[in-house]
């Protein structure tokens, strides 16, 4: 029996609903294997504890673009924050309330994970795939490698901007068809963009690219195309907003130099994608941990290969245009990870290993969905086990030293294939789907648990409470200088060394005001001043570094920083605690921390809390009269000229005023702001203020992306009659009779 390619709304809301319930099953089987596996690496280190800085600064009314005290990680207006990201907002606001770290992130990736099985439903079903197997889809796309090891359990932007990617995607479809308006599309790349990541905001491009180029082959007519275009550019014009002070910021930071190369780091050989089928895979490619990867990061799904030969190809051939638009998408993705290494601000191409799975996934269940066969069942079957027999082939070429665990795993894929098959020509084809569904959970499992411990996690602590408690009342700004790569793996606990020393971002968890923090955007010149690296770690010349005096204005770095203490890790400077303190400066005790740190403080107190962020005067006076974290007035006075330093770092979108009047500024040691005081100065008011570079250009994009929405919604609702009948059969074109039931 055919089933219907437009189903009942009520069977679309059912799958729908058994897609999220697949999901939540599918995070309960990996939970069982590592209840910390969606709080590892980068979430437990930058995302999780800027959430909780971001939500408590949010609560206190601000939206914070800039925190000088933050110096090299302090610029939030070109971090991964989504400032701009009305969802991310919200996930701020939360965060302070709640303690378990833990608990919170996954939560948070499981409603997301939801939203992108939902989306790859979407897509599907828009593709005419039948409601079964775009639960499929759904359900197997947040357990495919990379996601599920990479962006779930680490790289959150990259994850939740691939969940609005796929509903753009759906959206986009629908639109180019007539069967639903701009808005959605427009909103959905605008959230995919916004994120502040810029991975999915070029992957949400190459995904517009490839339905525009399908659309235009399959409708055989340019104006939807062209409509989808405009109405996409108008969202990547909304999102200017959240890149441009990026980069025209990028000239101070690590990420300042444009160039496109390549190296074997993170590139995978297309024919890695053989093993996409195979749960025990562990591929071959050069990574942090060597070559063969501790991670089944290509693997996409269970059934991905072997359903190939379940496909009547000859009724597929019928429908190759419309399909042109997933193909295009799945062979660009695949292109990409091979390489360039990098490409400006792109690098590592195995981070597009999501949309290779996304697109081969897609085009596979929308075949199965539209053309599935288990006639001829018994040659079909010969077909798929020579298929598994490749899988195990290229595994086994890959990682030859777990040869057995492939030989297991290939059996297993062949054993549930057959029940799939027998489920199918006995039963129904829902009854298949409902066990291929079923075998996702347990392939998580054993893939999570097989790659226990995690070689990514920091193991930082995630009771915001407990950690809060254990830790030093450090007040003020404080500088710490250490290395993590010297903790022992034993002591990185709330008992060990995270009791005492802070990485990352995990200051914020704790709510203490420490310089810098994890950044991939790192201010070039004042890394370079403290040899201070993305997780803030430092070299060991760090310390003379920071006592050093600066020529010009005959201060210490630290000074100029307004920094009230300095916390030295004892593992790299074991012996500085019996040397004499710095002028000016005493070693102070903290009982039960002296394991880990050395703790110096001023003698004379806390000088952040003084005179706002002046940190040196010249030849002048300066009182601040009033502070925020993007401004500070101060009333100067100078008879015969002279200059005033701020602790604040010397990012583009600085600009001065003296009584109203535009002055210049410098930057000392290509760091610190300064402002030359004219001579004959008296009581005037100078004011500093900081913006985010281009702010005024990005808000007049949003403006101009929404009133372009608005014209295409206007076009959209004035063509619409709800008179308007499909066109008759024989206007559709030879192998696109699928269009009619579509425009139906």
């Amino acid at each position: 029996m055919v089933e219907s390619r437009n189903p009942s709304r009520r069977s679309v809301y059912i799958w729908g609903l058994i897609t999220a319930l697949g999901v939540i099953a599918g995070y309960g089987a990996v939970l069982l294997a590592n209840v910390r596996h969606f709080y590892t690496d980068d979430t437990e280190s930058q995302y999780v504890p800027l959430w909780v800085m971001l939500g408590n600064r949010l609560r206190d009314g601000d939206l914070p673009v800039m925190v000088p005290e933050h110096w090299m990680a302090g610029n939030y207006a070109i971090e991964e924050a989504g400032l701009l990201n009305p969802p991310q907002l919200l996930i701020d606001l939360i965060a302070p309330s709640v303690d378990n770290l833990v608990l919170y992130a996954t939560v948070v990736k499981l409603i997301f994970a939801i939203i992108l099985g939902l989306g790859v439903y979407r897509i599907c079903l828009v593709y005419g795939s039948r409601v079964q197997w775009a639960a499929l889809a759904g359900v197997s796309i947040p357990f495919t490698g990379w996601l599920l090891f990479f962006d779930e359990a680490s790289w959150m932007t990259a994850f939740t901007g691939t969940a609005w990617m796929v509903h753009a995607w759906a959206s986009g479809v629908r639109y180019a068809r007539g069967n639903g308006g701009p808005i959605p599309v427009f909103v959905y790349l605008y959230l995919a963009i916004s994120v502040q990541y810029i991975f999915p905001a070029v992957e949400a491009g190459l995904m517009i690219g490839a339905v525009a180029v399908g659309e235009l082959v399959y409708q055989r007519t340019w104006r939807p195309t062209l409509r989808l275009l405009f109405v996409s550019g108008l969202a990547a014009l909304a999102g200017l907003a959240t890149y441009l002070p990026s980069m025209l910021s990028a000239k101070v930071t690590w990420r300042g130099t444009a160039q496109i190369n390549n190296d074997q780091f993170l590139t995978v050989p297309w024919s890695e994608s053989l093993n996409a089928s195979l749960p025990s895979t562990l591929p071959a490619f050069t990574s942090w941990w060597g070559y063969v990867q501790p991670m089944p990061v290509v693997y996409i799904a269970w059934f991905l290969v072997p359903a190939l030969a379940f496909v009547d190809w000859n009724r597929a051939r019928g429908a190759w245009r419309e399909l042109t638009g997933i193909a295009v998408f799945a062979i660009a993705a695949l292109m990409w990870t091979a390489g360039p290494g990098t490409i400006g601000p792109l690098r590592w191409p195995a981070r597009v290993l999501p949309m290779v799975a996304l697109g081969l996934l897609l085009l596979v269940c929308v075949l199965l969905g539209r053309f599935a066969t288990f006639k001829d069942w018994r040659a079909r079957g010969i077909a798929a086990a020579v298929l598994i027999g490749l899988l195990w082939v290229r595994s086994f070429s890959a990682d030859p030293h777990n040869w057995i665990a492939h030989v297991i795993a290939a059996l297993a894929l062949a054993a549930l294939g057959a029940a799939v098959v027998w489920l199918a020509v006995q039963k129904s084809t829902t009854a298949a789907v409902a066990l291929a569904i079923i075998a996702v959970f347990p392939i998580a499992y054993i893939q999570v648990e097989r790659a226990q411990p995690t070689p990514m996690s920091w193991n930082l602590p995630s009771d915001r409470a407990a950690a809060r408690a254990a830790f030093p009342e450090f007040a003020g700004t404080t500088l710490q200088l250490g290395d993590r790569a010297l903790i022992p793996p034993g002591e990185r606990t709330l008992d060990g060394a995270y009791g005492s020393l802070v990485f990352g971002n995990y200051a914020k968890d704790i709510e203490r005001t420490y310089v810098s923090g994890y950044t991939p955007n790192g201010h070039y010149w004042f890394g370079d001043m403290l040899c201070m690296r993305w997780d803030t770690s430092v070299c060991p010349d760090a310390y003379r570094r920071a006592f050093a005096v600066e020529p010009s204005t005959g201060k210490t770095v630290v000074d100029l920083m307004n920094v009230d203490r300095v916390v030295l890790h004892r593992a790299l400077y074991p012996d500085a605690a019996t040397q004499p303190a710095p002028a000016g400066w005493k070693w102070v005790d903290y009982p039960g921390h002296e394991k880990y740190i050395a703790v110096l403080e001023r003698e004379d107190g806390l000088i952040s809390t003084r005179n706002g962020r002046i940190s040196a005067v010249e030849n002048a006076t300066a009182v601040s009269t009033a502070e925020s974290d993007t401004t500070s007035k101060v009333r100067v006075s100078s008879e015969n000229g002279g200059r005033v330093v701020f602790a604040r770092l010397g990012w583009p979108g600085y600009r001065v005023s003296l009584d109203g009047k535009d002055i210049p500024f410098e930057v000392v040691a290509k760091s610190f702001v300064a402002v030359d005081i004219p001579a004959g100065t008296t009581d005037a008011e100078l004011e500093l203020t900081w913006r985010p570079p281009g702010w005024k250009i990005g808000g007049a994009a949003i403006g101009l992306g929404l009133l372009g929405l608005a014209f295409f919604q206007w076009l959209y609702v004035r063509g619409r009659k709800p008179e308007q009948e499909a066109p008759a059969a024989e206007t559709i074109p030879d192998g696109d009779a699928e269009l009619a039931d579509a425009l139906r």
